[in-house]
């Protein structure tokens, strides 16, 4: 998990070399793709401009894509008919003579000219223009927050039962070795002592476990590398996609990548796209394939294009219905909540309520609280006052009631959700307000400073405070994956941050490292995994397929 000093990449030397040997298998230029990985990511921390690195790529990047004619006139319909993505924004920095000079432009310079891009005909039209600042840079200048979808991720709630694997999986129709969403477990001599709360107790010992997706960076080094603009951002959401059917499988994204997130697809998929469309009809569902660009980018890859997480566009869209905005199928699946997803740019959303107070969050999570029917009927003829409730029903407690206090008078925005977006946090802290509200009708004074006083919240928001970390803990950290490098990531981690001596362990069989291993989850079922598409084909490998249309 540490960089070796010698690497350009962050996962190492021995990384490197992997990459190294992988793009010597293809039909493309291992040398330029390794250099370009290697300049892409020093664009990302500053000590490379984007014009600089289109100059230097210009003519080698022409040589070795620019006459295969791919992907020419249609990709550029396409992108130009939606104006959004990577190559919309792109084609408006061309200082063409009009639309059919630009449309010539793109039939003359086939798969090259995509990745050309600004940088280089700032370099071919304006040779004394000043260098284009890097994407993350330029955002930085905006104060338009807009929609970013990102994600919390509390690593100390995590309990390794890879239901996030399956369901990204089960979701994508994922073949086996091809792993969207891994669930690594690491030793750390610098970071063995674990978090002392009663939610954790409960939960037992917690190993030191790093969940990886896709970081849909802001400035990804994946996109600046791709001679097509396959690998793009959407303009809209941020989100790091692919177009499969602009995707050649050069395989540069997977090289440039510091997280190791991205896999190609070396055979015909298990699963057809029509069976994948009739899946999803016969759900009463929409395109689950398509996003509203009608731009190929969710669902596995065909065969010999790249694929990675991709936050599940289509739902973002709606094409599953509403109720699945702003949700992925890892976070549906999560148990212990450990996925939070949204808007990571909104002040109302899981990811930014989660980050903001995590031991909140997780005792919102957490909290198993009675229903307002139930209470008070439960509470009858009792008297208004806290024993008598308290003796009243057994479906509420001290502890409880002290912690559904405590999430009140630490909730901000108390039930609040984002527009059109869903939100789990919002519904938990619904229940809490509604249950708050039973007992309030009821006659018991909530801010009566005795009656609080013997729930250790005499003290205000400073004790609710201390009440939620005493019942679910604290995180020991808050970090980015390779925050240094300057990818700008959009997923934060709470606690288990890698330390410099961390190393990932060796698979066991009950290790969450997938080379063609049975790993048992915590609920002792069995699971198949591989790590390697490519292995399960070569050695004919019989193991766990994701889905079952």
């Amino acid at each position: 998990m540490s960089a070796d000093d010698e690497s350009f990449h962050p996962l190492g030397s021995e990384w490197e070399g992997q990459m190294e040997e992988m793009l010597e298998d293809t039909e493309y230029d291992t040398d330029l793709g390794m250099e370009m990985a290697k300049d892409a990511m020093a664009v990302t921390k500053g000590d490379l401009s984007e014009a600089e690195f289109h100059e230097k790529y210009h003519d080698d990047v022409m040589a070795e894509f620019g006459e295969d004619e791919r992907p020419t006139q249609e990709a550029y319909e396409e992108a130009k008919a939606v104006e959004e993505g990577t190559f919309s924004r792109m084609l408006e920095k061309f200082d063409g003579d009009g639309e059919e000079d630009r449309r010539n432009v793109m039939k003359k310079m086939g798969a090259g000219a995509a990745f050309l891009g600004l940088g280089a005909w700032a370099t071919v039209d304006e040779p004394d223009a000043d260098p284009e600042p890097s994407i993350a840079a330029a955002q930085e200048e905006d104060d338009d927050d807009g929609l970013q979808w990102g994600m919390t991720i509390d690593l100390e709630r995590c309990d390794g039962c890879l239901s996030c694997v399956t369901a990204c999986a089960d979701e994508n129709q994922l073949d086996s070795g091809v792993n969207w969403m891994y669930v690594l477990e690491f030793d750390d001599p610098d970071n063995e002592e674990g978090t002392e709360s009663s939610l954790a107790r409960a939960a037992g010992p917690a190993a030191n476990r790093l969940v990886r997706p896709c970081q849909h960076c802001t400035d990804a080094p994946c996109e600046k590398v791709c001679p097509t603009t396959a690998r793009h951002t959407r303009d809209y959401d941020g989100l790091v996609l692919t177009d499969y059917d602009v995707c050649i499988g050069c395989r540069y994204c997977q090289v440039a990548c510091p997280y190791g997130v991205n896999y190609f697809q070396w055979d015909e998929p298990s699963v057809s796209t029509d069976d994948i469309a009739d899946h999803y009809e016969e759900m009463g569902m929409g395109d689950h394939m398509t996003d509203d660009r009608g731009r190929w980018v969710d669902s596995r890859a065909p065969r010999g294009v790249m694929s990675k997480c991709t936050m599940c566009p289509t739902r973002q869209d709606e094409h599953m219905g509403a109720d699945f905005r702003g949700t992925t199928a890892c976070m549906d699946a999560c148990p212990p909540d450990a996925i939070q997803f949204g808007n990571v740019n909104d002040d109302l959303s899981d990811p930014t309520k989660y980050r903001r107070n995590p031991s909140r969050g997780r005792t919102l999570s957490a909290l198993s609280m009675p229903s307002p029917d139930t209470l008070e009927e439960d509470l009858g003829d009792a008297d208004a006052d806290l024993e008598s409730v308290l003796e009243a029903t057994e479906e509420l407690d001290e502890e409880t009631l002290a912690l559904m206090l405590a999430v009140e008078m630490t909730g901000e925005h108390m039930g609040e959700a984002p527009e059109d977006e869903q939100s789990m946090i919002a519904e938990y802290e619904q229940e809490v307000l509604d249950a708050l509200e039973v007992l309030e009708d009821h006659g018991l004074d909530l801010e009566d400073e005795e009656f609080l006083a013997e729930l250790d919240l005499d003290g205000g928001e400073s004790d609710a405070q201390i009440v939620l970390e005493r019942f679910a803990g604290a995180p020991s950290s808050s970090y980015q994956l390779l925050e240094d490098i300057g990818t700008n990531p959009n997923i934060q981690y709470l606690g288990n941050e890698p330390g410099p001596r961390a190393e990932q362990r060796e698979p066991t069989g009950t290790g969450a490292s997938y080379e063609q291993i049975s790993y048992t989850t915590v609920s002792g079922e069995d699971i198949d995994l591989a790590d390697n598409r490519k292995d399960v084909l070569d050695e004919g490998t019989v193991g766990w397929t994701g889905g079952s249309l």
